[in-house]
């Protein structure tokens, strides 16, 4: 076929490759309104591609594949059989009748049809006629008990060479349309979105049906070349049928297909219709088999109209993963609110004297006293360090007391606030359809397991961390000894109460019902490290517990946002919206081009 060059088909082979791959890798997790428009349209990209598109890009010279569709009992197989000249599919009473695709070519093109060349997802059979001879193991006969020259096997497709069929030429009759079977109504449509052109039967009586015409408004928005066999007619009626039919094809855009007539005719003792009820059709299907240029143009003006159609699927598809992304982005979007707000609970619950309350309060009193330790804090920083030391001999409340104290109520402070995070997280992904979806049930809107026993893991461990802060402050330093007669402990269980009662380092201490006991850190702390270093100390203390509580809220956050890992990555999508537009560059393209090829052809 000289319709299309070279250099457009290795472009669109390109192009088109990457847009069945793109098309391939979307996905739909998320319940949103574009859901199963999107499945769909990535469906019937999908399948077009790989049935017809690329296989007919690839070998442009193949023979059309004519469809022979349409509804129940409008005799397709009846009009198969009439255009052989023999029973080679069955007809009957019994619907859905064809429960298996047949394929009929001329012997001399089997390979292009018993390779998957086109729609690979069928298995092959290949059948031969009852009368003829096998003439090798591969053509084994398939003859099942009846009147059926073929075993029905599902997901299949029956090849059957016959030499009646012309070169250049297939037959492919198709399940009904309408079938009272799924598997057959899918197939039906596959094997008409594989086609070059459509042989659509229809009956006076039904054509006005509206199954038919959802397949023929497709046709005509497809531009695919069509044959209507108005079949089954009463003597008489075609006069008034024939203009009221044409005028709903010329509506759809239909208007150019090929319109056939077949009276209502007695059948012949084998059920066959005479040749000379179908003799118009075959002279038309022979015409363009026996025409090269003619083929290259119905097959070109079928690829253009294809591709135009898999660029409005592939942006139904794009639309339905740009929805979910901003589902994705909401949902996710929830789950970081709820816990950025509870690493702010805990932030201000750390720092406005709300851990001081209490069994802390009572527990940081004892261990400083209330009378000569308050009083000696009184005089210089110098004279305190002098008597510091005296005080910490014989402290009443050994310091581990105050440390579990201050666990106990920053652990409880970090659990509530979690909980109340994983709540409304739960709360408001329930309120959707897609998180409702996602959310897994049983103890969903509490705390994981073991979240308890992590957050108090943090907690002790950010408290080591202050002793590490404070060994390392103190090294080299005159005081060490002083420091080291406090207690390492001591002197972190000070900075803890500094931090707690701090919005700004040392610099502005909250004045509140911990004021005085966060003083009484201060000086403690400043007299073994002077002011400065102890500004820099509370300010790398809170971070470290900022960064500690973080992690620890992100951990508990990913038992949400896990869920929203089939979603692909705007990374992903935008590659799918880069081959849209190639596809439908491509398609402006194609239509030009075979647009001016029709135009020098009639020309």
């Amino acid at each position: 076929m000289n319709a299309l060059d070279s250099a457009h088909v290795a472009v669109a082979v390109g192009t088109l490759t990457a847009a069945q791959r793109e098309l391939n890798e979307a996905r739909f997790p998320l319940a949103t309104g574009g859901r199963v428009a999107g499945e769909l349209a990535r469906e019937r990209a999908v399948g077009q591609l790989r049935d017809h598109v690329l296989p007919r890009y690839q070998s442009l010279d193949a023979p059309l594949l004519a469809v022979v569709g349409g509804s129940t009992g409008a005799g397709k197989s009846t009009l198969v059989n009439a255009l052989v000249g023999r029973s080679v599919t069955k007809a009957g009473a019994i619907r859905p009748t064809t429960r298996q695709p047949i394929l009929l070519h001329h012997p001399d093109e089997a390979g292009w049809f018993h390779s998957t060349r086109i729609l690979p997802e069928l298995e092959r059979i290949v059948g031969r006629r009852r009368d003829a001879p096998a003439t090798s193991s591969a053509s084994t006969s398939l003859q099942s008990s009846g009147n059926e020259p073929y075993a029905v096997r599902s997901n299949s497709l029956v090849l059957l060479a016959d030499a009646s069929v012309p070169r250049g030429i297939a037959l492919l009759d198709a399940p009904d349309i309408d079938s009272i079977a799924d598997e057959n109504r899918r197939l039906a449509g596959q094997l008409l979105a594989a086609a070059d052109l459509w042989l659509f039967v229809t009956t006076a009586n039904r054509y006005a049906d509206a199954v038919p015409w959802e397949l023929l408004d497709e046709a005509g928005s497809r531009d695919i070349t069509v044959g209507v066999v108005l079949d089954r007619v009463p003597e008489g009626a075609a006069a008034e049928i024939r203009p009221h039919l044409q005028s709903m094809l010329a509506k759809r855009g239909l208007d150019q297909a090929r319109l056939f007539v077949v009276e209502e005719t007695r059948l012949n003792e084998k059920g066959m219709l005479p040749h000379a009820s179908v003799r118009d059709i075959a002279s038309w299907l022979e015409g363009l088999a026996s025409d090269a240029a003619e083929r290259a143009l119905v097959a070109s003006r079928t690829l253009a109209g294809a591709v135009g159609q898999i660029a409005g699927l592939a942006e139904k598809v794009l639309v339905a993963e740009e929805e979910q992304l901003e589902e994705a982005d909401h949902l996710a979007g929830t789950v970081s609110g709820m816990f950025d707000h509870a690493c702010s609970e805990v932030s201000e619950a750390t720092q406005d004297g709300t851990l001081l309350r209490g069994e802390v309060l009572a527990r940081w009193q004892d261990f400083v006293g209330t009378g000569e330790f308050f009083r000696s804090l009184e005089s210089r920083v110098g004279r305190a360090r002098d008597r510091i030391g005296a005080f910490f001999t014989g402290r009443p409340v050994p310091v581990n007391v105050v440390e579990e104290a201050i666990e106990t109520g920053l652990h409880a402070v970090i659990v509530d606030s979690a909980a109340r995070a994983v709540e409304q997280v739960h709360r408001s992904w329930r309120s959707t359809p897609a998180g409702r979806e996602l959310m897994p049930g049983g103890d969903a809107g509490r705390l994981s397991d073991g979240f308890s026993e992590r957050a108090a893991e943090e907690v002790r461990a950010w408290q080591t961390d202050l002793m590490e802060l404070i060994r390392t402050e103190g090294e080299g330093k005159r005081f060490t000894a002083r420091m080291v007669s406090f207690g390492v402990n001591g002197v972190a269980v000070a900075l803890m109460v500094v931090v707690f009662a701090s919005t700004a380092g040392l610099s502005g201490l909250e004045v509140g019902i911990a004021g005085t006991s966060a003083v009484v850190g201060q000086k403690l702390l400043e007299a073994i490290f002077g002011e400065e270093a102890v500004r820099r100390l509370a300010k790398k203390a809170r971070e470290v517990l900022e960064e500690r509580v973080a992690q620890l809220m992100a951990s508990e956050a990913e038992r949400f946002t896990v869920l929203l890992g089939p979603v692909r990555s705007p990374a992903d999508v935008d590659r799918l919206r880069v081959a849209v537009d190639e596809t439908r560059t491509l398609v402006e393209t194609r239509r030009g081009n075979a647009q001016q090829a029709e135009g020098h052809n009639r020309g």
